[in-house]
């Protein structure tokens, strides 16, 4: 895949381009920077919400043809939001770029935010959330990140709560949308054969004529995070459990290095150690896995898996067992070249995935200001040595630094 090209108009407004002459699909979103943490206590819920409403109406087309726009050609359109990003994203044949570019660009600035609609939106975010609810592998997240970040915004649920949401007319989120929006913290990322020529004729057409908008922000910052421990029951039959605490941030050179780590320990691969000891020779859980998520200014490192009450001890000694067996002594040489191959193998892999690739541009951009290529990625994994990941494993693994949620049957 070629290096993305990356543009920056008037308005501050950047477009991330690459090229894929293969593809007959174009891959494409705006990026916003505005997130849950960038909500209040009081409007909890309301960049989720947002993101819903985007779908409803704005002052040249009404929801059904918001719906209708890419879907008559056969085209996608979505929309997410998580801790610190909104995005709304869309993938087309190629000859229909124009339309689904013109139609993200109206709901992602120009959402009209129709009360009828508000009033029946909201259920159905009641009802995702009710949803949400039910399944314990997204009620553990939730709680995890709560443990970890405390009162913080981070952690707060993104759907927000139900009291919260209730009352969101439209003048709550024409505020929020006043408050946050900053055209220098959008991104228009775009993946598939198109041209410069014809993406800039897109950007200039559709993105250069909405008016520059600059605002000051100021995210707070994370303070330190002390390690606790926490037991709550919940109506369920299988025990879930989440062990870990702060990572590194985004802007962190070692961030590359957690990632392979955390490949090598509960990545998603079958041979991962925890996969291995865990369910291949224990049979105390049916999955288990690690993941590893940076921010703008912190990072989250957490395993998580789910297993029969009366075998949660065993099940815990054996990840902090897994954890311990690779910042106590050096991987050897060949287990190293080992997890070096498949990790670069499934980066290779990522690459490939081009609306990944898509949105990791525009995250990317936001946050540190440049794409990292996958020739300087794979250089650094190559190049990186058994004492470095030691030392890397000992700041993030070691158990005095982390903190452990159980969700138990009430029973």
């Amino acid at each position: 895949m070629r290096e993305p090209e990356i543009h920056t108009l008037k308005n501050g407004i950047r477009i991330a381009h690459c090229r894929v002459s293969s593809s007959k699909i174009v891959h494409c979103g705006i990026m916003l920077d505005i997130g849950s943490r960038d909500e209040s206590a009081a409007i909890q819920g309301i960049a989720h919400f947002w993101e819903h409403m985007a779908f409803k109406g704005t002052p040249t087309r009404n929801a059904f043809h918001i719906l209708n726009r890419l879907e008559s050609v056969g085209g996608e359109l979505n929309a997410f939001t998580d801790k610190e990003k909104i995005m709304f994203y869309a993938s087309v044949r190629t000859e229909h770029f124009m339309r689904a570019a013109d139609l993200l660009t109206d709901i992602a600035f120009h959402a009209s935010f129709p009360e009828n609609h508000i009033h029946r939106e909201r259920k159905v975010i009641l009802e995702e959330m009710s949803m949400y609810y039910d399944d314990p592998d997204g009620a553990l997240q939730d709680e995890f990140d709560a443990l970890i970040f405390g009162g913080h915004s981070m952690g707060m649920n993104i759907l927000g709560t139900e009291k919260s949401i209730s009352r969101f007319h439209h003048k709550h989120f024409v505020s929020f949308v006043k408050k946050n929006l900053d055209t220098r913290r959008v991104i228009f990322s775009v993946v598939g054969d198109l041209t410069s020529d014809q993406v800039m004729r897109m950007a200039n057409q559709l993105l250069v004529p909405i008016p520059k908008k600059h605002v000051a922000r100021n995210r707070e910052k994370i303070k330190g995070c002390k390690p606790r421990q926490l037991s709550i029951r919940r109506p369920v039959k299988q025990a879930r459990c989440a062990i870990g605490g702060p990572a590194y941030s985004i802007k962190d050179d070692r961030r590359v290095l957690l990632y392979f780590l955390n490949n090598i320990l509960g990545g998603p691969g079958m041979n991962s150690r925890l996969n291995m000891s865990l369910r291949e020779k224990h049979g105390y859980v049916y999955s288990v896995g690690s993941q590893y998520v940076p921010f703008s200014d912190t990072g989250l490192f957490v395993v998580s898996f789910g297993t029969d009450p009366s075998q949660m001890k065993k099940a815990m000694t054996l990840v902090h067992t897994e954890m311990e067996k690779l910042y106590v002594q050096p991987m050897s040489s060949r287990q190293l070249t080992v997890s070096r191959e498949q990790f670069l193998g499934q980066l290779a892999m990522a690459e490939e995935n081009h609306i990944g690739f898509m949105m990791m541009m525009a995250r990317n951009i936001l946050d540190t200001g440049e794409v990292t290529s996958f020739d300087l990625l794979t250089e650094r994994i190559r190049e990186v040595g058994a004492v470095e990941l030691q030392k890397i494993a000992s700041e993030i693994f070691n158990p005095r630094h982390l903190s452990s949620l159980i969700l138990e049957p009430e029973n």
